[in-house]
């Protein structure tokens, strides 16, 4: 299984930094900072390729635009109405693993089609890329 790039990425910085400290012991506070920052960064970080993944293989992009809303909102506007909730990671995974009603536009209602997957781990990956997205509307 190969590394996500920004993870490549983080771990050459961390031996750059690791070089540098040895160097000059000066700077080792000033590293050790950068190299806790940029770990912790990608610990939290969601696997944007794999919920994308998962997204589609779920059927969730005939309903959800990343950008634009379709039949459901946008991906981007729903991470917006959860901003700031400190449940929001809870409601969404139930809301994609549960099946509960949603109501559309037009007044009618439909079961929202649940995630094909029931790795929970999965399922919150997606859930956490979706928080991840800057930039929606709140409504």
């Amino acid at each position: 299984m190969s590394l996500p790039r920004r993870a490549v990425c983080a771990r050459i910085y961390v031996c750059f930094l690791h070089t540098l400290a040895t160097l000059c012991p000066r700077v080792s506070l000033i590293a050790l900072a950068l190299i806790c920052g940029i770990t912790a960064d990608n610990a939290a970080a969601a696997d944007a390729g794999a919920a994308q993944s998962l997204a589609q293989k779920s059927g969730c992009f005939k309903c959800h635009g990343v950008d634009k809303k379709k039949d459901g909102p946008a991906l981007r506007d729903a991470a917006a109405k959860y901003k700031g909730n400190s449940d929001a990671q809870q409601k969404l995974v139930y809301h994609v693993t549960s099946g509960e009603k949603v109501k559309f536009d037009d007044g009618h209602e439909e079961e929202h089609k649940k995630v094909k997957t029931s790795n929970l781990n999965e399922v919150k990956n997606l859930v956490d890329w979706i928080l991840s997205l800057e930039g929606g509307t709140k409504y």
